[in-house]
């Protein structure tokens, strides 16, 4: 079937109840992974300044925006959060920078903080560092890193409608150079950004070809001097529950993750029944640079619905 066709064939759940893509997406879910669920910490090492354009983002220097703006953390911050987030019940620990890729010197510190991660027993390393070279991918590599997050952020049609500063294939080549040097994928979306019920099928199968192990789902949450400011009503909660069960249907295999957005933009019972419809992975504790909920509050979510942090 090619790619119109499925997108086809997807855009019909969106005629279903809630109630009838539950039943769909859960027995997917427990399929693939019976009652596992992945927490992930993230900890963003480098805030703000970011050359890019991105319109959605509040970390770009284009911008201007209320973020507490810090050059990268010392290694001892780094590790004390990491140990903080294992403390919380997180098997993962992502190391991010904002800006389209690390210079020479912030990389060769950013490598002894992911050998610092990979070294605390219990705790999987992951980095989101923008676009990478090569070289740079083994490098990481060899210091322990075991998955790359870097999302496709939405699909190849839309794309030019939220950055002008690189292009999606900028993206979709450095998460092939991650899975030719056996890295994990950690790729998802951002919605609710006008993008169209078809572009978000076509973001989701774009990332099925890619055979990610991890799919964030970041929902839209306007900044205040951004150019999405005013997008707050460009995705409703149906639409967005709607959403994550299509990306199940469409993504069986991979973790979908909670991500950015989901406490600004879902009711509590609303996150509850995003479970339900195929989400078996969280980010806990904070976001990048927006407060995130407690991890109690998330691991008490999970047990709620029989899954069991993994």
């Amino acid at each position: 079937m090619n790619k119109q066709d499925r997108i086809k064939e997807l855009l019909q759940y969106y005629d279903c109840s809630l109630g009838e893509l539950t039943e769909i997406a859960s027995k997917i879910t427990r399929e693939n992974f019976s009652n596992k669920a992945e927490l992930c910490s993230i900890l963003s090492v480098k805030t703000g300044k970011c050359s890019e354009d991105c319109r959605y983002c509040s970390q770009s220097g284009h911008y201007k925006t209320k973020i507490d703006v810090h050059e990268l953390l010392s290694l001892e911050e780094v590790k004390k959060a990491a140990e903080n987030s294992k403390e919380n019940k997180a098997s993962r620990f992502c190391i991010v920078t904002s800006g389209k890729n690390p210079d020479s010197k912030e990389f060769n510190k950013i490598l002894k903080m992911v050998q610092t991660v990979a070294n605390i027993e219990g705790l999987h390393c992951c980095a989101s560092l923008g676009i990478l070279d090569e070289k740079q991918v083994k490098q990481l590599k060899n210091a322990g890193l075991e998955r790359y997050n870097h999302n496709l952020n939405t699909c190849k049609d839309f794309y030019s409608e939220i950055s002008s500063t690189h292009m999606y294939e900028d993206r979709f080549n450095t998460i092939e150079n991650i899975r030719q040097n056996d890295i994990e994928v950690c790729s998802g979306g951002i919605i609710g950004m006008g993008e169209s019920r078809e572009q978000r099928i076509a973001l989701a199968l774009e990332l099925a070809d890619l055979n990610p192990v991890s799919v964030p789902i970041n929902i839209l949450h306007p900044v205040e001097g951004t150019p999405f400011e005013n997008r707050l009503g460009a995705i409703d909660e149906e639409e967005i529950l709607k959403t994550l069960a299509i990306f199940r249907i469409a993504l069986p295999k991979a973790y979908l993750r909670y991500a950015g957005g989901r406490t600004a933009r879902l009711s509590e019972s609303a996150q509850k029944l995003g479970i339900k419809l195929g989400v078996n992975a969280l980010l806990v504790g904070n976001y990048l640079t927006t407060t995130g909920t407690s991890p109690d509050n998330d691991l008490k979510m999970l047990s709620e619905n029989d899954l069991i942090p993994v």
